[in-house]
């Protein structure tokens, strides 16, 4: 991107103060930015939550949609027409990313495809000169995501990743809390994630391709199968070859946030138990029951999920505790609050969430590529790494079945099954990006 684009022209005070605007009144949000001022953004991915982040990104008046991705033609179509709607013009469509990024209008890519697209799309849009959006986790493997945070570093572009809760305002507040050291020495922490809205996923017999669907094309570098309902558009996320369960659904949003406020990254060891336990003879492959836990040498961290029960954790069906010794304080996306051990501090009735964290996550995206200052990204590529990795170590320790041990130094295990879990094999003549 140039100077001259870089030099975008200040909205409205209500923009630059951080505000939001409905989806609804997009339409209203063309003018605003001068010609030269405007960051010309595609979309690869735009069925679920790939479309949540362009219309974040439409609702800043100096974006302009320019082309959007997809493998499904229905998607295409569908989203064609919202944009439309919205009084934009019709943007470029493509359904192979490869020929989308050689347009070299496109300054800004989003990419919200299933994980096991995420490495080759970033890195292939950086090596095309575009700043990039990607969503969490940033890859489907432990060499993915190292070869990601190489590939920023070395391309120098601005990316920020998908983990918005980073941008949310009362989250932020919390941790600010949690810094003042008034809940004492912090011995144990907690994430989780119960999902009583998510049921059995019934087996159903392969079928024919549906129409406007380049299935190659969505199965890129996972291996080669027959076309299933069950592993395409949503629930592709419920098996190994494509993402990695409720551990990088949930786990990657709720984790980061024990890492921010602890100052960690990197655990010693990890051990997990889990099963399908709740639908035992469905098509899901991950588990819908999991505990883990990862020793951070000065406290320990718990992860838990489950599928079809909503009662969590202190009566939250998600959320992430820090237990201090003089109190706990309990955060989620509705708010935080502090309970105090025996009255040994003040409690902290519930602060409640303001603001919508996607679109003041996108907005932070955006002052950063206006100043060009890639320090003050609220999730770049190495907070999406760390959270990443730890997310990862989580499901190898459960498919191994092991107390797994990793040496960062080497960036390996010490045992060599797990280990094995570390590359994927990229398949269909795609090969893994070398950085």
């Amino acid at each position: 991107m140039t100077s001259t684009r870089r030099n975008f022209i200040k909205t409205t005070s209500v923009l630059a103060a951080g505000s939001v605007l409905p989806l609804e009144a997009l339409s209203g949000c063309v003018a605003g930015a001068a010609p030269s001022d405007r960051i010309r953004v595609a979309l690869v991915g735009g069925n679920s939550m790939g479309w949540n982040d362009l219309a974040s990104f439409l609702k800043n008046p100096e974006v302009d949609c320019v082309a959007l991705c997809d493998i499904d033609r229905n998607v295409l179509n569908k989203r064609t027409d919202e944009i439309v709607k919205m009084n934009r013009p019709q943007p470029k469509l493509y359904v192979d990313y490869r020929k989308m990024l050689e347009d070299k209008d496109i300054d800004v890519v989003i990419v919200g495809t299933p994980d096991h697209w995420h490495c080759l799309m970033l890195c292939d849009a950086l090596e095309a000169g575009k700043h990039v959006y990607v969503e969490k986790p940033i890859g489907n493997s432990i060499a993915e995501i190292n070869i990601m945070q190489k590939a920023v570093r070395k391309n120098k572009k601005l990316v920020q990743v998908g983990q918005w809760q980073r941008s949310q305002p009362h989250f932020v507040d919390a941790i600010n809390y949690l810094k003042t050291g008034k809940l004492g020495r912090i011995r144990v922490c907690k994430a989780w994630s119960y999902v009583d809205w998510k049921g059995a996923v019934p087996k159903v017999p392969d079928s024919p391709v549906p129409d406007g669907v380049d299935y190659n094309m969505w199965l890129g570098p996972a291996p080669l199968r027959p076309f299933n309902k069950n592993r395409f558009h949503f629930t592709w996320r419920w098996y190994w070859e494509y993402a990695g369960g409720l551990m990088t659904d949930w786990g990657v949003h709720l984790i980061d946030y024990i890492l921010y406020g602890m100052g960690k990254a990197v655990p010693t060891s990890v051990m997990a138990i889990g099963g399908k336990y709740a639908f035992p003879d469905d098509d899901m492959v991950t588990p819908d029951t999991m505990t883990s836990v990862y020793d951070f040498r000065d406290f320990t961290m718990v992860w838990e999920h489950t599928i079809g029960i909503g009662l969590g954790n202190w009566r939250r069906p998600h959320g992430m505790a820090y237990t201090g010794e003089n109190g706990t304080l309990v955060l989620d996306r509705n708010g935080w609050e502090v309970i105090p051990e025996k009255q040994k501090i003040e409690a902290v009735p519930v602060q409640k969430n303001v603001g919508v964290g996607l679109d003041l996550h996108v907005r932070n995206f955006l002052d950063c590529l206006k100043n060009n200052t890639p320090e003050k990204l609220n999730a770049g590529i190495d907070i999406g790494r760390n959270v990443a990795l730890v997310a990862q170590m989580g499901n190898i320790a459960y498919r191994t079945g092991e107390k797994v041990y990793w040496d960062d130094a080497k960036q390996e295990f010490r045992t060599e099954t797990a280990n094995q879990l570390i590359t994927p094999v990229y398949n269909n003549g795609y090969k893994l990006p070398k950085y």
